[in-house]
């Protein structure tokens, strides 16, 4: 569990009352609220429900900022190429971007910590005799895209049972239908994917997951750590500038992290888009049952987890992305976060 590395006097929680900008009656008024853009990378996808969640329980408005939702469009900028490049405020995406903008001279860091793993189960086709990565060598595994982050995640994990990549495969096949077919038409021997498509694949009688990278246990026992991914990223500079409305934002996301750990993954899809939780890969029943097995990757206060962005680095350095030194307490804060379960009076 994160730990709180920073604390408030009184004067700073006076303050807090300015920096909300609640009403009397709980809410911000309208014309007091600031707009920002954010574009999530998958905004259907389970690891990043809480954005949505968030607007749905009307918690943007509620600390007072217009929260504009854009979903990241497939073979379009992705998400956090439109924070780094001014198009939008926040990004919600993985973490270890911010990692990786930095080694290319760009400011870019993590005010809210969404997971402490990918949501990513490695599926292996029923027969294949598969039980950990340790068996992978003479094997095919599907990846999204060779070179993505799955893929150094792939070969990550296999680091760890000592194989390299002249031991097995890796395969680009996507997620969802294009996957699925690679699994039953015998291209892959096990593929990595996240929610809905791990659904698609149990009920199709097709695969079974065999490595967990979906929950906080799973991802300790695979990796050694805690893998940070989902959280909301913006422009260094840009948060310098308006750290009020980050606050807001912040107020409103870690809110959400705990309504999560507080509520049932039937009152989360409850609040969620329908074609979220029912669609042509997974019924509600199924999607509520695999966010029941998975819910425990979402953070209850949106801290960093300790230790998890040396492991991100780790990662990172063992693909040969990364290069030269890193100032990894650069890559994100816990300034807002801190602020935010105070104002919930959840601080520890």
């Amino acid at each position: 569990m994160s730990k709180f590395h920073h604390t408030l006097n009184r004067a700073g929680l006076a303050a807090l009352a300015v920096v909300v900008g609640l009403s009397a009656s709980g809410f911000a008024k309208a014309e007091d609220m600031p707009t920002v853009k954010m574009m999530v990378g998958g905004i259907s996808k389970q690891i990043y429900l809480p954005y949505t969640l968030a607007q749905s329980l009307g918690l943007y408005k509620k600390y007072g900022v217009n929260v504009e939702l854009l979903d990241e469009v497939e073979g379009g900028v992705g998400a956090e190429d439109a924070v780094v490049s001014g198009q939008v405020e926040f990004a919600g995406a993985w973490y270890v971007h911010a990692i990786d903008f930095q080694t290319h001279g760009k400011r870019v860091i993590g005010v809210v910590q969404m997971s402490s793993s990918p949501g990513e189960r490695i599926m292996c086709v029923k027969g294949s005799g598969i039980k950990s990565a340790a068996d992978w060598k003479g094997k095919t595994i599907g990846v999204t895209d060779l070179g993505s982050g799955t893929d150094d995640l792939v070969r990550y994990l296999a680091s760890r049972s000592n194989l390299t990549t002249k031991d097995f495969s890796r395969l680009g096949v996507g997620a969802g239908a294009t996957l699925i077919a690679a699994m039953k038409f015998g291209k892959v021997d096990c593929a990595i994917t996240t929610q809905p498509t791990v659904n698609a694949v149990i009920k199709l009688g097709l695969g079974e997951s065999v490595v967990d990278l979906a929950t906080g246990d799973g991802v300790q026992k695979a990796l050694g750590g805690y893998l940070p991914t989902a959280g909301l990223l913006a422009r260094g500079e840009w948060v310098d500038k308006n750290k009020e409305t980050t606050q807001k934002v912040v107020n409103a996301l870690v809110e959400t992290m705990h309504w999560i750990n507080t509520h049932s993954a039937a009152d989360i899809a409850d609040k969620l888009p329908k074609d979220f939780v029912s669609n042509k890969l997974s019924t509600r029943e199924e999607y509520i049952n695999a966010l029941a097995t998975d819910k425990s990757q979402f953070l209850p206060d949106g801290m960093m987890p300790e230790g998890g962005p040396k492991t991100v680095l780790d990662e990172l350095t063992f693909a040969g992305k990364v290069k030269g030194k890193v100032d990894l307490p650069a890559t994100y804060t816990n300034e807002f976060v801190v602020v935010a379960n105070k104002t919930l009076g959840l601080a520890k």
